[in-house]
């Protein structure tokens, strides 16, 4: 008997439609998608070389780091209380941190409690957090006119509308500012008063009361980021807007170590009022959990040093400053204005109307120096002609030479 042998598989026939073509997946949210990278960041990636003199980034002189003071603390909590230093902890920081903390914003005018803060790693988590807290999609955000440029990325992250309130060499214009909140019915508005970034410039007392007042009548949360008063070189301390009366319910204070002790460290905090401090540790806690414990405890044994640090590097910081704004006459073309920072990292010129600083900074990088293009810290039409430059990370003479070749660069 014969027996029917199967037909042979025809293997030229296709394969189930979902092997040959698998369903693309779901793409990224639209936030981000909106929202691009940090310009800084892209600078920095292509001027990492060895030659280059790098005025772009916002990055603390390394060989002021105190490494021996923190190696040391790093020991001394590993060796004394390692079942703590390497466990979980509080969301809202560890005591210790929190209760040297208050002491130190206690002791600048602004009575403070440790209860008062939440430890964060580094303040821009603490801007994220305040975003997460505070904002729906849609909801209005005024801003410096330039801003922070990590600040446009958050908010921007959180769907909020970002409107740019005119201002001066003093700051926001409390009259514009009046008349935004009227116009935008904001939730917030974010400042970095005292050395701001990008321009160095800092808030007098009087426009800051102005600034208080006007949120008062209004309506209107403010965030005082302040990561780098305790780098001041001249000029007087301003209190901060959280301290003058009336602002204490709608001002939260920030601040960072990354400025005074080491970026590395990731340490940061914020001061609010309670409900809105509450909701900031529960979006913590989403996040991250806490901001790492040995950090914190290391931390905590390094502010009884602090002060004393952070005078050496006022010292240094300083001579470098001067030798930056000595420098800038011959640097940069007839015509050009520039700030002088009584504190801080950051200097912003402005060169005559014709200059693109952005097209331009090819042309700088060739003569290996590099500077940041102002256009990026502007939330609405940016000012082409205006660039920053760190004065903190070079030595005096390195200033100098990089501004010979950013003169070079220029076309000068």
């Amino acid at each position: 008997m014969t027996v029917a042998q199967p037909a042979p598989a025809d293997t030229t026939a296709p394969a189930h439609a979902s092997f040959l073509a698998p369903a693309p997946v779901p793409p990224l949210a639209a936030r981000v998608r909106r929202v691009g990278g940090s310009p800084v960041r892209d600078i920095l990636a292509v001027t990492a070389r060895p030659e280059m003199i790098n005025f772009a980034g916002g990055l603390p002189a390394p060989e002021l780091f105190d490494r021996d003071g923190i190696a040391a603390a790093f020991q001394e909590v590993l060796a004394d209380t390692p079942a703590q230093a390497l466990q979980y902890s509080t969301t809202e920081g560890e005591p210790a941190l929190r209760e040297g903390l208050a002491a130190r914003i206690t002791a600048r005018g602004l009575p403070t409690t440790p209860d008062g803060l939440l430890v964060t790693t580094g303040s821009q988590q603490a801007l994220s957090l305040l975003a997460t807290a505070l904002l729906e999609p849609g909801d209005t955000v005024l801003v410096e006119d330039p801003c922070y440029l990590a600040a446009l990325q958050v908010f921007g992250l959180a769907g909020a509308r970002v409107v740019a309130v005119p201002g001066d060499a003093d700051g926001v214009d409390p009259a514009a500012l009046e008349e935004a909140i009227r116009r935008e019915r904001p939730k917030l508005l974010y400042l970095v008063p005292t050395f701001q970034n990008p321009t160095g410039r800092t808030m007098p007392a009087p426009r800051r009361a102005a600034v208080a007042e006007a949120a008062a009548r209004q309506g209107l949360w403010i965030i005082e980021d302040d990561p780098y008063g305790e780098l001041r070189y001249d000029g007087e301390r301003v209190p901060w807007i959280t301290a003058l009366p009336g602002a204490a319910d709608r001002t939260v204070l920030l601040g960072s170590f990354s400025k005074v002790m080491a970026p590395g460290l990731r340490l940061g905090w914020l001061r609010a009022p309670a409900e809105l401090r509450r909701a900031c540790a529960v979006a913590k806690q989403a996040a991250d959990l806490h901001t790492p414990t040995l950090n914190q405890l290391a931390a905590a044994r390094c502010l009884n040093v602090l002060d004393a640090h952070v005078e050496r590097v006022r010292a240094v910081y300083g001579a470098r400053r001067d030798a930056m704004l000595a420098g800038l006459p011959a640097a940069l073309p007839a015509g050009s204005r520039w700030s002088r920072p009584e504190g801080g990292m950051f200097l912003w010129a402005r060169l005559p109307e014709s200059y693109d600083t952005l097209a331009l900074l090819p042309r700088a990088v060739e003569q290996n120096v590099a500077y940041v293009p102002g256009a990026p810290f502007y939330a609405g039409e940016p000012e082409r002609s205006t660039l920053r430059l760190c004065f903190v990370t070079q030595t005096p003479e390195e200033i100098t030479e990089g501004l010979r070749r950013l003169g070079r660069g220029l076309g000068g």
